[in-house]
């Protein structure tokens, strides 16, 4: 069946993802994270299990979310409607009330006419795939909880939701951020509300753009993944920095006060070494993936922190971090992990943060992230070849380890198949611009002669 991605379940809205198959995604839900010790209690004890649910603002929410939530009362699950909040916001509040699971509508930084459905289990996490994969068998075998009379759930609407996520967010800073102009980009997205408000709850002078969500404007031209229109209004208003939400507000990017970007790795940087400093960084190590800039490992060496590499995902970060207990993870994508605080990536969390260090050091941002020299990055997508066997195959790996040589210590490469299409990106960075599109450009077409369909 293959309904779950990498993120949860992901589609066009009334195309393959519609309301039929999000009202029996809920009832198989209940099913499965129904069973197990503290579930059984809850039920001797007569009460009945508990869900959050959350949405970004797409349009198409509004009927998902009613399936979701039909489906989970018809099966004896107790729904409280947290309305429009960020991803991080839906995983905080699961834990925070101690609730059975829960579930978030959104299609992240996918355009408008996308939605999705992820679903976090106790203490917000997300599923590992075992449990998602019992969740797909049980759909097929058409298994429900169908009590009747007052053993159906009640659906309530979550009002102290926003109030609790900003109260937590505000309880996780070391400094004010006083003194600091920040430009927010909401990416019309689940953070328009919170976010502005807990920057200036924080001390923030803020301006804000990408604030107003219409259900079908979210992600358009706006947030992380359009940086253009916040650096330009952070240049013209004179800010300290501009911070870029996506549409779940799950990922953080920011630009300095002359409009530059400042990526993930540039981030977490920044935010490693203040940690380590304040003795927060557990086992000074960082967990990152193995797209990340070399810049990013050579800092970090040089400041005593270890780098340990994941495959590329927030998932695989998480899992990491989970096993060895780490404090600060991440992607160059703006998907920061700051596990003290959070179970999942939170870009308001990560902004803040952000932008305390900046007010505690009394730095701008380009100073703080001069802790790191990005190096030149260079990505080809070779499409129609046998990405599989791009591991194995003599002649490429020989051209891999000739170039590997030839750039030593001062660039790297990264030759990884595509996990949807039959493609394999090849990565190159070096110290300058010119070796690493030259290298990446002659590795592309050894891949291409020697891997060809």
């Amino acid at each position: 069946m293959a309904l779950f991605g990498t993120d949860g379940v992901r589609g066009l809205a009334n195309g393959p993802l519609t309301a039929e198959l999000a009202l029996t995604l809920a009832q198989a839900t209940a099913v499965v994270l129904g069973q197990g010790r503290i579930a059984d209690a809850r039920r001797a004890a007569g009460k009945r299990l508990t869900a959050v649910v959350a949405r970004d603002p797409r349009i198409s929410g509004h009927f998902l979310s009613a399936a979701v939530e039909a489906g989970l009362a018809s099966s004896g699950v107790d729904v409280l409607d947290a309305g429009t909040l960020p991803t991080p916001a839906a995983a905080f509040l699961i834990s925070d009330i101690d609730a059975d699971f829960g579930v978030m509508i959104s299609a992240s930084h996918n355009p408008a006419p996308d939605n999705g459905i992820k679903i976090f289990a106790r203490g917000g996490v997300k599923l590992p795939d075992e449990v998602e994969q019992r969740i797909e068998e049980t759909m097929v075998a058409g298994t429900k909880l169908q009590p009747t009379g007052g053993d159906v759930g009640r659906v309530q609407r979550f009002s102290d939701a926003e109030d609790r996520y900003v109260m937590h967010l505000l309880a996780s800073l070391p400094h004010r951020l006083d003194g600091i102009h920040v430009v927010l980009d909401c990416a019309n997205g689940a953070a328009s509300g919170a976010s502005p408000e807990v920057f200036r709850n924080a001390g923030a002078k803020v301006t804000v753009i990408g604030a107003d969500p219409d259900g079908l404007n979210i992600n358009d031209g706006v947030g992380s993944t359009h940086l253009d229109k916040l650096a330009a209004e952070v240049v013209r208003v004179g800010a300290d920095v501009g911070i870029a939400h996506d549409g779940d507000a799950d990922r953080c990017l920011a630009v300095d006060a002359d409009g530059n970007i400042i990526d993930g790795d540039q981030i977490m940087a920044i935010l490693a070494v203040a940690m380590k400093n304040r003795g927060k960084l557990h086992d000074d190590t960082l967990v990152a993936t193995v797209m990340s800039n070399l810049g990013l490992h050579i800092a970090m060496g040089e400041q005593g922190i270890t780098v340990r590499k994941t495959a590329v995902g927030d998932r695989y970060v998480l899992e990491d971090m989970n096993a060895g207990g780490y404090s600060l993870g991440g992607e160059q994508s703006g998907h920061v992990i700051m596990s003290d605080f959070a179970t999942t990536g939170d870009g308001l969390l990560t902004g803040l943060h952000l932008v305390a260090e900046m007010a505690r050091q009394r730095k701008s941002l380009a100073e703080l992230a001069s802790i790191m020299t990005v190096y030149p990055q260079v990505m080809i997508n070779v499409k129609d070849v046998d990405k599989d066997a791009v591991r194995d195959h003599a002649l490429v790996q020989e051209a891999v380890k000739s170039v590997e040589t030839e750039l030593g210590a001062t660039g790297r490469v990264l030759l990884r198949k595509s996990g949807t299409e039959p493609l394999v990106r090849v990565m190159v960075e070096a110290a300058d611009a010119e070796t690493a599109n030259a290298h990446a450009e002659s590795l592309a077409e050894v891949v291409r002669k020697h891997l060809a369909l």
